[in-house]
């Protein structure tokens, strides 16, 4: 069991990223979190026990900031989890220009400007967790510019392993199949296409669909000192998808 860690957590006022907070937090770790909406990150630190900054990372300027306040308050990090992301469906055809923007500010350029910011904060040895998704080698209708970011990302990663080698820093991925969290119905999606896409997922190995719950081990694993000798592993946790 992981603890004595300080955790950093970015979009961890939901989903994944808050129910891995909580998990590290109740295994005896120091737990950071960031999120875009300053009411609900209140809440959300007030209930978990635990501290947060407002960073949008889609905003280099608020993620500098972010970077400002942890040296004031002179937090240096043990781990750090790149979970931050959303996701607008459309077809090709369909897809907007602002759409793709805003998906790649989030999910590309957000972590590779929150390492760049966050480098002089971690420490030696330290672990970086990048929280990708199976739509790197599976293809879904309506997801390609979020295909795009998760497997733009993952190509970050494998040259940071490189550049950030000397300071002990490693980095490797989770990639999540279909989770049940907030994000299908920031996405559009009704309630009943939402019960749909997860019955669906009745069909794999598994027999359900994921759950926050269910990618916890994974990046917790990644952020033990079990994971010291990894660099750029990718871990799917997809219940059996595809098989």
């Amino acid at each position: 069991m992981m603890q004595g860690k300080t955790i950093l957590i970015t979009g961890g006022t939901a989903g994944i990223g808050k129910a891995l907070a909580e998990h590290l937090i109740n295994t005896g770790n120091q737990v950071i979190i960031t999120g875009r909406d300053q009411d609900k990150l209140t809440r959300v630190t007030a209930a978990l026990g635990c501290t947060g900054y407002v960073a949008d990372s889609a905003s280099t300027a608020q993620i500098a900031t972010l970077a400002e306040a942890l040296k004031q308050d002179k937090i240096q990090l043990d781990g750090l989890v790149l979970n931050a992301g959303v996701f607008y469906p459309a077809p090709i055809l369909q897809s907007s220009e602002a759409d793709f923007d805003q998906t790649m500010n989030i999910n590309t350029k957000g972590p590779l400007i929150t390492l760049q910011h966050l480098h002089p904060l971690l420490n030696n040895p330290s672990s970086v967790v990048f929280v990708s998704s199976i739509v790197v080698t599976h293809a879904f209708e309506n997801s390609a510019a979020y295909s795009a970011s998760k497997a733009a990302v993952e190509a970050i990663v494998r040259v940071a392993n490189l550049e950030f080698a000397a300071d002990g820093i490693r980095l490797n991925s989770v990639r999540p199949g279909v989770t049940a969290t907030e994000i299908q119905a920031k996405a559009g999606m009704t309630t009943t296409q939402q019960h749909a896409l997860f019955d669906s997922l009745n069909e794999t190995a598994f027999g359900k669909v994921l759950t926050p719950a269910d990618q916890i081990g994974a990046i917790s694993f990644l952020l033990s000192d079990q994971s010291l000798a990894m660099r750029n592993a990718v871990l799917e946790v997809s219940g059996g998808y595809g098989l």
